[in-house]
């Protein structure tokens, strides 16, 4: 994978199912098996990193005493207990 051109997320993503179902089948010589989970690894962080990188910049917008705010992903206030008078 060092040599291969950076894949975005839905190219990792079809690329892991693949491997997978590969794998799933059975029929995969060891050696072949072996390498198919390494890449498989390998493109699992890839995407668990993009969707991090994604998780960050995405603010949800928030109506708050009349007021549109941004607000950080994942700190809504029902998560929070907060605004539940």
């Amino acid at each position: 994978m060092a040599n291969e051109p950076e894949l975005n997320f839905e190219e990792a993503m079809a690329a892991l199912e693949d491997i997978v179902a590969q794998l799933e089948h059975g029929d995969v010589p060891l050696e072949q098996a072996i390498d198919l989970f390494q890449r498989g690894m390998k493109l699992s962080q890839l995407c668990g990193i993009k969707l991090e990188q994604v998780e960050r910049k995405i603010e949800m917008i928030v109506e708050e005493d009349g007021e549109l705010r941004k607000k950080p992903f994942g700190t809504s206030e029902v998560e929070s207990g907060e605004g539940n008078e």
